[in-house]
């Protein structure tokens, strides 16, 4: 195997030739960062034109806000990690670690969300796990040569 300078998690050298199966993961993570970005800029066009959508008054979150603000929240942030999805998809080293951050920060987010839209919410932050799994399990494999 030759030394390329990109390091396995427990130290080995990766070779291009030794990329697995496993790869795929990393473009499936992609893909769902993506759409992730797409629901939450839909999530913020909803919050900016249709206030009273949400059943739930700003009163009844986790943190009271004004769903205005949470609408632009959500679509600067849906923009954010639909820009880290492409870029994990291309192997870029800064994209698995901002789409680490953003799932993480997405799942944080729709857990103080989840009081006006429960379901959804629990499926964001599901797809928030497997995001934040593929990235830090398999990323290394498609790093930039």
């Amino acid at each position: 195997m030759a030394d390329t300078g990109q390091r396995t998690p427990l130290g080995g050298a990766y070779d291009v030739n030794d990329r697995s199966g496993w790869t795929v993961w990393i473009y499936f993570a992609g893909v769902i960062m993506i759409m992730i970005g797409s629901f939450h800029v839909i999530a913020g066009l909803v919050g900016l034109f249709e206030d009273d959508y949400y059943a739930v008054r700003p009163s009844g979150l986790v943190i009271n806000v004004d769903y205005t603000a949470w609408g632009w929240t959500h679509l600067l942030f849906g923009i954010l990690v639909a820009a880290a999805g492409i870029g994990a998809m291309l192997g870029q080293t800064w994209a698995r670690a901002v789409g680490v951050f953003l799932a993480v920060v997405s799942a944080i987010v729709n857990m103080v969300f989840i009081a006006a839209y429960p379901v959804w919410s629990i499926v964001i932050i599901t797809l928030d796990v497997i995001v934040i799994y593929s990235l830090i399990v398999h990323g290394g494999e498609l790093k930039e040569n």
